[in-house]
């Protein structure tokens, strides 16, 4: 089975003093009902740089123990799918290399070319035929559940444990995407 995982807020935390609406609020943008992301400007690039630094995005120790656990045992394929833009490429790939993602992952992609990250994400998902895919952006998996009819999705959220359409599902911890 080949298993997709979204990178920020699956493995790393957002910054803890910085509420999630605001950053949500920061990366999204709605044009005439379509789902649509900012791209930062220049400015707004340095400000994201500092809020990336590792002492403000705590590792998710619990689900990186499970990822570490699902990739000894060899069962399964696992893909790591981040729409985290280029201006983050250093940054991003020191944080790999220092945890050691790149051994808990058959493969990983990241959004350098800075696509808009449902496009991103949706071409990745066909390109390598994903069986499940997991993200804590509920309208990017809603956008994405519509060309993969056979993926099952599943929202990873702190409150909701249940089904939201044939192949969407709110979890409350990774494991529950094996379970579903």
């Amino acid at each position: 089975m080949n298993l997709g995982f979204d990178f920020d807020k699956i493995f790393i935390d957002y910054p803890p003093f910085i509420p999630s609406a605001l950053i949500d609020r920061l990366y999204k943008k709605k044009a005439n009902g379509t789902l649509l992301y900012r791209i930062p400007s220049g400015n707004e690039q340095v400000l994201r740089l500092l809020t990336h630094h590792p002492l403000l995005r705590p590792l998710i120790k619990d689900n990186i123990a499970f990822i570490q656990n699902l990739s000894k045992k060899k069962k399964h394929k696992h893909y790591l799918i981040s729409s985290r833009f280029g201006f983050l490429k250093n940054t991003t790939e020191k944080l790999i290399k220092k945890h050691g993602f790149d051994k808990m992952f058959d493969e990983m992609f990241f959004n350098f070319e800075n696509k808009q990250p449902h496009i991103f994400k949706n071409d990745v998902l066909k390109k390598l035929h994903i069986d499940r895919y997991v993200d804590d952006d509920l309208p990017l998996l809603e956008f994405l559940k519509k060309d993969h009819k056979k993926t099952k999705f599943f929202w990873l959220n702190k409150n909701n444990n249940k089904a939201l359409g044939k192949n969407l599902f709110a979890i409350t911890h990774l494991s529950q995407m094996l379970m579903k």
